[in-house]
């Protein structure tokens, strides 16, 4: 079944068409990871569907339901989306910014309620935070910044999380730190987690479901060891590329690249 379908989708800033005709379903309860090269319509896509940005034209179908129909805060109990580079007021804890995550469920007048309490807390085990739940969010290392974000969004508590670049600026181990995250999600909770990435060894590794775009245009989808290929990764990146296996067969590793040149 599917989480998120997009049809006939068309995203444009003014005149430049950044998304044109896009038809893409994306898989309940996996992990999606969408690639390609700068500009070429990832983050637009992810912000387009959490109705950060309104579309030129098409339809976007959440849980089989049309986002034109539904409100945002219902759609906001669906979805729960982290964009790139969050800001945060400083000097908050991370149990102030977790507690964020419950906006779309409370009502106008009235705090949080125990039930809201008990998902941050939640929220923050689930993350492994529960020792930095106090601490300022500016004191914590930039992997333990990152789930902090991570258990916002979980805070939502929606079937459906989406990042953009969630591992950007980080070094290896927190890369690996953020995504085991996000994995154990998946596979524990059933929770659907849509990423957009850079890193190729890193989506291939850790996507069920991999999404290669190329200007607005899907041209990969699947599971990677099927289609991420020297001449799909030509057409995505313009490389030309060398690949082999992961030690224990699942999915492809780029070994050595080099840019095709025009003659």
């Amino acid at each position: 079944m599917e989480a998120i379908r997009v049809k006939n989708l068309s995203v444009a800033y003014e005149d430049n068409i950044i998304i044109e005709n896009m038809n893409l379903s994306i898989p309940r309860g996996e992990i999606s990871i969408i690639i390609g090269a700068n500009g070429c319509g990832k983050s637009t896509l992810l912000k387009t569907i959490a109705r950060v940005i309104k579309p030129k034209s098409g339809d976007i179908f959440i849980n089989d339901k049309n986002i034109k129909q539904q409100k945002e805060r219902h759609i906001a109990k669906q979805v729960a989306f982290l964009p790139q580079g969050p800001i945060c007021p400083s000097g908050i804890t991370v149990k102030e910014l977790v507690a964020f995550g419950r906006f779309p469920h409370q009502k106008m007048i009235g705090g949080l309620k125990s039930h809201d309490k008990e998902i941050i807390e939640w929220a923050i085990e689930e993350t492994g935070l529960k020792d930095f739940a106090d601490r300022p969010l500016e004191e914590l290392s930039g992997g333990q910044r990152q789930r902090a974000w991570i258990a916002m969004t979980l805070a939502q508590d929606t079937d459906i999380i989406m990042l953009d670049e969630p591992t950007t600026y980080l070094d290896m181990s927190y890369q690996l730190e953020v995504l085991e995250v996000l994995e154990g999600l998946n596979r524990q909770k059933n929770i659907t987690v849509v990423i957009v990435l850079h890193e190729l060894n890193n989506a291939c590794r850790f996507a069920n479901n991999i999404i290669g775009l190329k200007e607005g245009n899907v041209i990969c989808m699947g599971v990677p060891k099927e289609v991420i290929t020297k001449e799909s990764l030509k057409e995505i990146y313009g490389i030309d590329v060398k690949l082999q296996l992961s030690e224990n067969g699942k999915y492809p590793i780029c070994v050595d690249y080099e840019l095709l040149r025009k003659l």
